[in-house]
């Protein structure tokens, strides 16, 4: 499968999509943020991936960003860890979670 379907179909097919790799310290703070609020996401370790340069390649040419970790919220692309980061520090990041089914709504909501 080319590299650009593929990164869509896995977009479209979970609600948080991380595209990281395993050593990048910046990937490992939006995937230690993700898991500290209860997110449910999914990760492509583009440097375990046989066709992960293929599809960094691909993420650059579909969203104009070169760079990991490149997130995913509900089929929208939230962009690298300082624009991850930033929506929590605006409170905007759980509420685009918790609306892409990625959390549990909170304890006693209605």
């Amino acid at each position: 499968m080319a590299a650009l379907p593929k990164a869509k179909e896995i977009v479209s097919s979970n609600s948080v999509v991380v595209f990281s790799k395993s050593y990048c310290p910046f990937c490992v703070d939006v995937k230690k943020l993700l898991t500290q609020l209860g997110a449910n996401y999914k990760v492509i370790e583009l440097n375990s991936e046989s066709d992960g340069s293929e599809i960094q390649s691909a993420l650059a040419e579909w969203t104009g960003q070169r760079t990991v970790p490149n997130v995913f919220i509900g089929g929208n692309h939230i962009g690298g860890c300082d624009a991850t980061t930033a929506l929590h520090d605006q409170g905007k990041l759980v509420p685009l979670l918790t609306s892409a089914g990625a959390l549990a709504a909170a304890e006693g909501a209605q």
